[in-house]
């Protein structure tokens, strides 16, 4: 499967279809490395365009983008950058970010999900948002436990405004994303072919 969800001809009438066909379209583009080669060029180019000085990333789950490796090749240009993982401190709480470097010792978090030894809070002034779907005007579907959608209202409320962009592979887009009332659109996402919505990235479609 290396066409995007959209062109799939099998109406997905709810999350949950939407999610199982996407998981599969995921797991296949994360197999071929020129996709993630892809993925990590326009993602430092992204990073090079608004010059953040500390990012929020994610601990990459299986069949996600792996971001460390571009990641640590933006900290070493810089040793003024900081990276900052995810962590779960309560379920149903909005996240934490935590600061990590390449070689920071790790222990197991919230869902059995990696998370820095280290409890270093750090506020990022952009994060990374991994995205097991979404479509051309910005929307992302998410692991339906809406930890990132908390977050990013919560820094609204706050004042806070992180820049966030989506990360994601071109497989994994859809023109029928299903959309509720407190749905808000990332500032952009990014995919190992283009920036949606079109003209938000340092490369078009």
């Amino acid at each position: 499967m290396n066409e995007s969800i959209a062109c799939n001809p099998v109406a997905k009438s709810s999350k949950k279809a939407l999610r199982s066909a996407l998981f599969e379209a995921r797991l296949h583009a994360s197999r071929d490395p020129d996709v993630s080669a892809a993925l990590s060029r326009r993602l430092l180019e992204m990073l090079k365009r608004h010059a953040p000085r500390r990012v929020g990333f994610y601990w990459p789950l299986a069949g996600e983008f792996d971001a460390r490796g571009a990641i640590a090749t933006w900290l070493a240009l810089d040793d003024t950058r900081e990276a900052c993982l995810p962590v779960i401190m309560q379920r149903g709480a909005p996240l934490a970010f935590h600061a990590w470097t390449p070689a920071m010792p790790m222990k197991v978090g919230e869902h059995r999900i990696p998370v820095p030894a280290s409890a270093r809070d750090l506020m990022p002034d952009l994060v990374l948002v991994p995205c097991v779907g979404f479509d051309e005007d910005g929307y992302r579907l998410g692991y339906g436990g809406g930890y990132y959608d908390r977050t990013l209202a919560g820094w609204r409320v706050a004042g806070v405004t992180p820049i966030a962009i989506g990360v994601a592979f071109e497989a994994c887009k859809t023109a029928a994303l299903p959309r509720e009332p407190h749905d808000l659109p990332l500032d952009a996402i990014i995919t190992d072919a283009g920036c949606y919505p079109s003209g938000n990235g340092p490369a078009g479609n």
